[in-house]
């Protein structure tokens, strides 16, 4: 290769699941004529990884799984060096495309106990194989940022907890689990994204620590995942002035983080990929096109995630960069795509997706994570409440025909009352319904996983909440991101609470059958929540 096209594989653009033929025949423009390295999926325009403000309507399509192995197919086919293709699938290819397997959240795993790690590396393994089937070999998962702090917008439920060695273990199992495949992973976002009050997509991130701190906490799975040569690892785009010279450069930017820490000082000759470059806390900082791809190879990244000016950066590069830095990450990047085998080996997609798998895995992570946050013999409570008819269950944010509720009707059967719309109205109709009731077993189905808005729980319903532990024996059952725990006012008057993380079917039935047994909950709470 020619050293422009020897760059134009550090390249690796965003292309789109669902997109115009004009956008994709461009893509295939960029591969041709500028060699580029690899590509990064996404499903759409639309999608929360480019709509940061979520003024575009995500339109579904169902068929998105289907029209992914198709670009996979027609993209390879324009490639002279095999394209190393790559997506975020944290918790499987469901994160960006519809109908298929979904995994769930690190925070839940983070639940399980350290005794079920293997559980941790069978979703890893699952993972890898879903993407094997849509032809990706490179997975930017999992998270080894360590959640430490609760009001972090855009890490929580991501990671696997506050505590660093389980972070570690579970972050490094799971990436074993793709590897035993032949899927590439990578740890992210190095130095460390947990304790962070901004999202990166949006605005730029400080990190205040020390650099004894960060070795003390935040840089443990990351050291520990070199200690294990993982294949790459990811740069954050976030600050921390104590590396840089009291600067709040992005660390995606900054040599010092890169070349000084990551390299010298922990001793990684691995591959290193930036974030992606269209995030606003580094795309508008250059108006020279072209001159953020070269500040971000030239503070050490190999490989340019979403990299929006490809025949401008590649000149930049090309004008600025020494010989020898253009051969180190050219070399560190076809030792990857060796270890994919995709060099000399498979480029298109084999074998296919395992729903039954996926069903089977999902319930023994539900049975082995859900947590006991409170309990006065909840059992023993409702079932003598339903005896003495003074039982009555609530379901809010969805429907009486849920999962869990079905699960139970049979041997607990009791009125049944929903509130998946707030208004005043419903809410004083609903209040006047559970007057007569003594004991109510309500299930809290949390609308979203991050916590803007109190993740999106009307106040009104927060204060209702607030009000029937106050006054009625409650048990309560959290499908969602635990977290939330800490915004539901007079949860401590609670008769009982139980953290459930996910409310897919699998979850909600092991939930049910834990307190129609009364079995013991297994999981242990991943990050600490004030009161409990």
């Amino acid at each position: 290769m020619t050293q422009a096209q020897k760059i134009g594989q550090f390249f690796f653009p965003a292309v789109f699941i669902n997109d115009t033929e004009e956008n994709i025949i461009e893509t295939e423009r960029l591969i041709r004529e500028y060699n580029i390295g690899g590509l990064t999926f996404f499903h759409s325009r639309a999608s929360a990884a480019t709509n940061y403000e979520s003024k575009k309507t995500v339109e579904h399509n169902d068929h998105s799984y289907e029209r992914l192995k198709e670009l996979v197919v027609r993209f390879q086919k324009c490639a002279t060096t095999p394209l190393l293709m790559c997506i975020d699938a944290e918790w499987g290819l469901a994160m960006r495309v519809e109908k298929t397997p979904q995994y769930p959240y690190a925070i839940t795993l983070g639940a399980l106990p350290e005794s079920e790690i293997n559980l941790v590396y069978e979703v890893g393994k699952q993972i890898g194989l879903d993407l094997k089937a849509a032809g990706i070999h490179y997975n930017l998962a999992p998270l080894a940022d360590i959640n430490n702090n609760p009001n972090n917008p855009v890490i929580g439920y991501r990671s696997f907890g506050e505590n660093k060695e389980k972070v570690a273990r579970f972050a490094l199992e799971y990436l074993r689990g793709m590897n035993d495949v032949g899927v590439l992973g990578c740890l992210k976002h190095f130095p460390g994204h947990g304790n962070t009050n901004v999202d990166s997509h949006l605005g730029l991130p400080v990190l205040e620590e020390t650099l004894e701190e960060l070795l003390e906490n935040e840089l443990f799975p990351f050291i520990k995942g070199i200690e294990q040569n993982v294949d790459s690892i990811m740069i954050g785009h976030l600050a921390v002035p104590a590396l840089n010279d009291g600067k709040n450069t992005s660390a995606t930017l900054s040599k010092p983080i890169i070349e000084n820490l990551l390299r010298k000082q922990l001793g990684y000759d691995g591959l290193v990929i930036s974030d992606a470059l269209n995030m606003r806390s580094v795309s508008s900082l250059y108006y020279k096109k072209g001159q953020l791809e070269w500040e971000a190879f030239n503070a050490g990244n190999d490989v340019l995630c979403f990299a929006e000016n490809v025949a401008e950066g590649i000149q930049e590069i090309l004008k600025n960069a020494l010989p020898e830095r253009i051969e180190a990450s050219f070399n560190r990047l076809m030792k990857c795509k060796q270890k994919a085998d995709i060099i000399t080996g498979i480029t298109k997609p084999e074998g296919n997706l395992n729903f039954e798998t996926a069903t089977v895995l999902n319930r023994k992570i539900a049975e082995n994570s859900i947590t006991k946050i409170k309990n006065n013999q909840n059992s023993v409570l409702i079932f003598e409440a339903k005896n003495d008819e003074k039982l009555a269950k609530v379901s809010l944010f969805k429907n009486t025909e849920n999962v869990f509720f079905k699960t139970l009707t049979d041997l607990l059967p009791s009125p049944e009352f929903a509130l998946e719309t707030v208004d005043e109205n419903s809410i004083l109709k609903l209040e006047k319904d559970l007057a007569d009731f003594d004991v109510l077993l309500i299930s809290l189905f949390v609308p979203k996983a991050k916590p803007f808005n109190n993740f999106d729980i009307d106040d009104a319903i927060l204060a209702f909440l607030g009000k029937l532990f106050t006054t009625k024996k409650c048990v309560l059952y959290v499908f969602g991101n635990p977290y939330v725990l800490q915004v539901i006012p007079n949860l401590d008057k609670a008769e009982g609470v139980i953290q459930v993380y996910q409310d897919f079917k699998e979850f909600q039935e092991i939930a049910a059958n834990q307190l129609l047994k009364n079995s013991e909950c297994k999981g242990i709470l991943p990050v600490e929540i004030e009161g409990f």
